[in-house]
């Protein structure tokens, strides 16, 4: 279980192809803190810790993931944003997050403001995920709040921290990003659409 609040930015090293599965060497300062087995959330998808050194880790992803993700998109160098688990004894500051990515979306807007940033994603409404105004979705593991929503699409305004601090500024239009939408929506979802069948 994560928060969406992102904890530090680490950068791809290396990336190792074994079968269908990608193995990501990740440099970041979490690194010496991490143990063998650790859940860490990468964009927002949850991965499991599976070496390390003094200075890097890895993880896995299988074919699954890299399908339904933007992690089959890295490349050497890039930035990912990364989040451990929470602790059940801290302050949610984010929203429940569950490191599941639902789909993927597009960047179709990124717009400078006077002293904050609008991005604005479009998705495939057909998989049946929803947003709502003032609710929440983590975009690449980020827990924002969603304004402008329609049926496909949603903006979010992003403060100059968030935009430092995470790898949205590497976001431009065109680019594809991780959704989650908010696990209470998704249950309220499938209980209308299960209501209406019966």
């Amino acid at each position: 279980m994560f928060t969406g609040i992102i904890e530090t930015m680490g950068t791809v090293s290396q990336i190792i192809e074994e079968g269908t599965n990608l193995h990501f060497i990740i440099a970041s300062t979490l690194s010496n803190e991490l143990k063998i087995d650790q859940s860490v959330a990468h964009n927002g998808v949850c991965l499991t810790v599976v070496s390390l050194t003094e200075d890097t880790y890895t993880v896995t992803a299988i074919q699954e993931t890299l399908q339904k993700t933007n992690l089959q998109h890295l490349k050497v160098n890039n930035k990912i944003n990364l989040e451990r688990c929470m602790q059940m004894n801290g302050r949610l500051d984010g929203h429940i997050v569950q490191g599941h990515v639902d789909q993927t979306g597009v960047c179709i807007l990124r717009e400078e403001l006077d002293g904050s940033w609008e991005y604005r994603f479009k998705y495939q409404a057909e998989k049946g995920n929803v947003t709502v105004e003032k609710g929440s979705v983590c975009v690449n593991g980020i827990s924002l709040t969603v304004v402008n929503s329609t049926d496909d699409e949603f903006s979010v305004f992003i403060i100059p921290y968030t935009h430092e601090h995470t790898n949205l500024h590497e976001v431009h239009v065109g680019d594809t990003v991780n959704l989650e939408f908010d696990i209470i929506g998704k249950y309220v979802a499938r209980l209308i659409k299960n209501n209406h069948i019966s």
